[in-house]
């Protein structure tokens, strides 16, 4: 098989939770560890960083592998889902595994591959482990799926553990409530391994607290330990005055991911490098240097991603109710005439919270992604309508982000978003 027939095979063969949803979610861990003791356990062969949370893991993640990349440690990356390229998920020192790479590892273990029928997440966090182990890697940073105590990325025991913040996404699967959600989080939580929570919040600061303390882990609170006292946008970077609270010391930082989201995010990387540079000897001006260049170490994209500037164009993979809620905020935020939405989402949701959200004032192009786990884009309309906000409906992202370019003026904005998927067909089509 070629590398696109390798592709066609994963996909078609296994199942992939984020296109089908429900069918292709396994609650055990069977498939993993078998699949982990025939490539001889690779996850204990470099040292591991886990990331967990409902929002803001993948910025997390890509954020603390920049920084660790520009200190001279060989980095691996392992996220999901990708956007446009299957390579995307398993980088080291940010570069895509080669598709000779993928082809190679799939024909040479099919067989294990057609007895096992693991999912395609499975299957994924294999190949991610076995190639991070192959490359010999100094760490690697591992990004949970979903949830946490079942997550196939669960077998590894971390030098430190992250959960960046809880929110109600997957609730069919990790219960319908914060308190169940962070229980199914806090399952990365492991032995006397410090973990940082992004987020006080009230509803699960005690599944945490009560967790840790069982499993003798060090806890941390981000927002407890630093605070953000200043920001700005300039030379397309923000600029942010991050305080400490406990020695007062201010640090100056810029940050290339310009999402106002990104300043939480910020704060659970502050504290996760009080632990990383000492353990790993990190001069801290390479931490003033990862952050400046996360984009161009780690191709991280479709965070509040700017594609044009005349008219604006802006993308953004948030896609659940805190996700939106940051997105509409900051929207909010820019000058513009007209504002046009290109907008759509996955069918296993209710969409009225998210919808709920949304600007009234806005020209809306309702749309659904390449993947059959997507909502119908006439569906989605008409709940839409009952929430005041108008729009005519396309089959395809491409025909709905045309559709918006045709009545753009100069001074408009662009949004497209609602699905991950939405923005990787957008990606894919530019």
């Amino acid at each position: 098989m070629d590398y696109q027939q390798t592709i066609d095979f994963l996909f078609s063969q296994l199942p992939v939770f984020q296109r089908e949803g429900k069918a292709a979610y396994k609650d055990n861990l069977e498939n993993t560890l078998a699949l982990d003791a025939y490539f001889n356990q690779p996850h204990k062969k470099f040292k591991t960083i886990h990331v967990a949370g409902t929002n803001g893991k993948g910025s997390v993640s890509h954020m603390i592998a920049s920084v660790l990349q520009e200190s001279g440690l060989k980095t691996g990356l392992y996220t999901s889902p990708h956007l446009t390229d299957f390579r995307e998920r398993i980088k080291v020192n940010g570069t895509m595994m080669d598709e000779a790479t993928v082809v190679e590892f799939v024909n040479s273990h099919k067989r294990i591959i057609e007895e096992l029928k693991p999912s395609f997440f499975e299957l994924t966090v294999a190949m991610a482990f076995n190639y991070f182990a192959r490359e010999q890697v100094d760490v690697a940073v591992i990004e949970v799926g979903m949830g946490g105590r079942l997550d196939s990325t669960n077998i590894i025991n971390p030098v430190l553990s992250i959960i960046t913040n809880i929110g109600l996404d997957h609730t069919q699967f990790l219960g319908n409530t914060l308190e169940l959600i962070a229980k199914e989080k806090a399952g990365i939580i492991k032995d006397r391994v410090p973990v940082i929570i992004g987020n006080e919040q009230a509803e699960t600061l005690p599944v945490f607290v009560k967790i840790a303390s069982e499993k003798s882990a060090p806890l941390c609170i981000a927002s407890k330990r630093f605070y953000i006292s200043k920001t700005g946008i300039e030379n397309n970077c923000q600029h942010i005055s991050v305080k400490n609270k406990q020695s007062g010391t201010t640090l100056e930082l810029e940050l290339d991911l310009l999402g106002n989201y990104q300043k939480d995010n910020l704060l659970t990387v502050m504290a996760a490098m009080q632990i990383l540079i000492p353990l790993f000897d990190i001069p801290k001006s390479t931490l003033v240097t990862g952050l400046k260049n996360v984009i161009k170490n780690t191709g991280l994209n479709g965070r509040w991603q700017i594609i044009q500037k005349s008219p604006l164009v802006i993308c953004d993979t948030g896609h659940n109710y805190d996700g939106i809620a940051f997105i509409v905020k900051q929207l909010a935020d820019q000058t513009y005439d007209k504002l046009h939405i290109v907008f759509g989402m996955v069918n296993d949701k209710d969409p009225s919270g998210v919808l709920s959200l949304l600007p009234h004032d806005a020209i809306y192009y309702f749309t659904k992604a390449s993947i059959p786990r997507a909502l119908n884009q006439e569906e989605l309309k008409e709940k839409a309508k009952s929430f005041n906000l108008i729009g005519d409906s396309y089959n395809t992202v491409t025909d709905a982000v045309n559709a918006a370019k045709q009545l753009l003026n100069e001074k408009d904005l662009l949004f497209i978003g609602g699905s991950t998927f939405v923005v990787a067909d957008f990606l894919s089509g530019i």
